[in-house]
């Protein structure tokens, strides 16, 4: 497994969010559903809120 680093920001009441997260999964595209599923759940969002920006190996 690789390690990626994603970064963007969400939708909040109060603006825009943003966040950087480490993840470990076997290719890029892992990694971006397991930010989306993880933001989700931690901030009560829907994936039309968060928007990825740059996801990088690390």
């Amino acid at each position: 497994m690789s390690q990626f680093t994603v970064s963007g920001r969400f939708r909040t009441r109060h603006g825009l969010q943003e966040f950087t997260k480490s993840i470990d999964a076997p290719n890029e595209s892992v990694a971006r559903e397991h930010v989306l599923s993880q933001l989700g759940s931690e901030h009560n969002l829907k994936r039309t809120r968060i928007e990825l920006g740059e996801v990088t190996a690390a």
